[in-house]
This record gives structure tokens, sequence and C-alpha cells, in this order.
């Protein structure tokens, strides 16, 4: 069985656009037989990393810090794929960089020059071997993801491991009006389900879903108009 892991990286935790994507990609992971952990960084109170490197030199492998990631860490150590969820602020929330820094103690600093860039990997006993990004945001484009995937990605090259793609939903706020699910948001989130079924099943996500998913809801122009209706000058 396929062990995931999915952290959550929303300062709205379970009731933000991220996890609304986040949810049915992992129900659809279940679906295939997959296992899948998440968890929400708001919740456990993630406290940002101190940068003195004690798990890479003094102790290795080892946080120092005592607060919520330490009931992640050996989830993390079990899990084979690693789901990283967040919104697209500028460009990440606190919640989510804090999350990024603490994943060091799992990186090993055994360092190799690959294709001219210095790389690390994970330690014995750390199976992910795959990192998938689930990105919501709130501009039209999905160019506005541009950094976020280049984030997750760098983070999978350093530790040796795949980037096995980005599910971007822009414009999420769209998919529901007065609190429900419009039309094309209930289509969206079956196509997000197939996407993890796909995961697990293929071991990757067609082009032709991540697509899908990140279809425009409006042309640009509407969207445009509606941010600058709300603006206060």
């Amino acid at each position: 069985m396929v062990k995931a892991v999915a952290i959550n990286g929303s300062p709205r935790a379970e009731k933000g656009n991220t996890a609304m994507i986040m949810i049915p990609f992992i129900a659809g992971m279940k679906d295939a037989g997959a296992e899948v952990e998440a968890f929400y960084a708001k919740l456990i109170k993630i406290k940002p990393c101190t940068g003195e490197m004690h798990c890479w030199y003094e102790k290795p492998g080892v946080c120092y810090i005592q607060d919520g990631m330490q009931k992640v860490y050996p989830s993390l150590r079990r899990a084979e794929i690693l789901i990283l969820a967040t919104p697209v602020y500028i460009p990440l929330p606190g919640e989510m960089q804090n999350i990024m820094n603490r994943l060091c103690p799992l990186v090993i600093p055994k360092l190799q020059t690959r294709e001219g860039r210095t790389r690390a990997r994970f330690r014995d006993g750390v199976k992910i071997r795959k990192v998938v990004l689930v990105a919501t945001g709130a501009w039209y484009e999905k160019e506005n993801f541009d950094t976020v995937v280049r984030i997750a990605r760098e983070f999978a090259e350093d530790a040796s491991i795949e980037f096995a793609g980005a599910v971007l939903r822009p414009h999420a706020f769209l998919m529901k009006q007065q609190g429900e699910l419009t039309k094309d948001g209930a289509r969206i989130l079956e196509i997000v389900r197939q996407a993890g079924r796909e995961l697990v099943k293929n071991g990757r996500i067609a082009k032709e879903t991540l697509d899908l998913i990140a279809g425009p809801l409006v042309d640009r122009e509407e969207l445009l108009q509606r941010y600058n209706r709300a603006v206060k000058s």
C-alpha cells in the first residue's frame, strides 16, 4: 500500500480554498488504495526554524524544537509521497515557509554536484520518493504559480527525489458562490479526485487532467473588473 503525507500550510487550515482542493485529491488517492495522513500547520502550531542546523551537526536527523512538527516527522519518514498544499501569497504564507524549513532534519548534508548544482538527499529511513504540489491562488493566470512551483521542484531536486507534478487552481474563490459549490466548482473537484487516483495508479498525473483543473472559470477582463470594483482608492 502506498503511504502519503499531506501538509497544508494555509492560515485558513481546513476552511480555506487550498483544503477545498487538497481534500478531494486525497480522497482520490484513497480510492486507488493509498493511505494518506493530512496535517494542517495552523492547527498544530509549527514554529519557525531557528537556522542553527542542530539537526545536521549536533543531533543528526532530530529537530530540537518541541512543537506540533514532532507529530509529523514519524509519518514523514514512513511516507513514499509528500503532498505540499499551499495558497499563493508573496509567494508563500508564513506557515508554509515554516514547513519547508522544518523538513531539514529529513535531509542528510552529504553533498554532491549534479548538473552544476549542489544537491543532498534524504536520510536513510526516510522513504519519500515523490513530492506533489497542490496550490490555489486568487489571480487569473496559472503563471502566477510559477514561483511556488519552482520552490517545490527545487526542494525535490535538492533531496534527490522526483517532483511528481503540480495541481494548480487559479481564481479558486470562483468555485463557490455564497459558500456553495458552483456547477463548475463541483466539476473541478471531481477532476481533482481523478488526479489523486492517477497519481497512485500511474505514478503520475496526466497533463490533460492538470490542465482541466487549472482551466479558466471566467475571462480575464471579467475577473479584473471584479477585483478593481472592490478597490478603495
